[in-house]
């Protein structure tokens, strides 16, 4: 079965550049990550649902930050994992601070018998592009190409 994922990039243009909301996952694998950790807020969806509406759940699940209602469609990749990611953007603002994220639970530490919840989502942040082609998981940069053609061509 072929696994689906699917997610929203926000975006908003200041004077000096463009600049792409990213997060970091939650939890202890991730921890002490910052290079190429970093992820557009998205998350896994069955065959049966909407991916646009999959996107837009888990978008406010790992931010508490409701989308936006013009939505760019960004299309879809394959990651190195073979997931199929399909994206959206949209022009907008936050707060990164006020980041508001579902939690998980698993067992940690690994072989303790103790189950510990984290944040799907630990932390947000406002990224230039070229910045964000650091952070980003190498899996994703290409929405941000995608991104910057989208913004380019002229309105049909």
């Amino acid at each position: 079965m072929q696994k689906l994922s699917a997610g929203l990039l926000m975006f908003r243009r200041r004077d000096w550049a463009l600049e792409v909301l990213l997060v970091h996952p939650g939890g202890p694998f991730w921890k002490n990550k910052d290079d190429g950790a970093w992820s557009i807020p998205k998350g896994e969806y069955a065959e049966t649902e909407n991916a646009l509406d999959a996107a837009r759940r888990e978008f406010r699940e790992e931010t508490g930050f409701e989308p936006g209602a013009e939505l760019i469609p960004l299309g879809e990749i394959r990651q190195p994992s073979r997931k199929i990611v399909s994206a959206w953007a949209f022009e907008g603002d936050c707060d990164p601070a006020a980041l508001h994220s579902n939690t998980f639970s698993i067992e940690w530490p690994p072989k303790s018998g103790q189950t510990r919840e984290f944040p799907e989502v630990d932390r947000a942040a406002w990224f230039p592009i070229d910045v964000a082609r650091t952070k980003l998981l190498k899996g994703q940069l290409p929405f941000l190409d995608k991104l910057i053609l989208k913004l380019q061509a002229p309105e049909p």
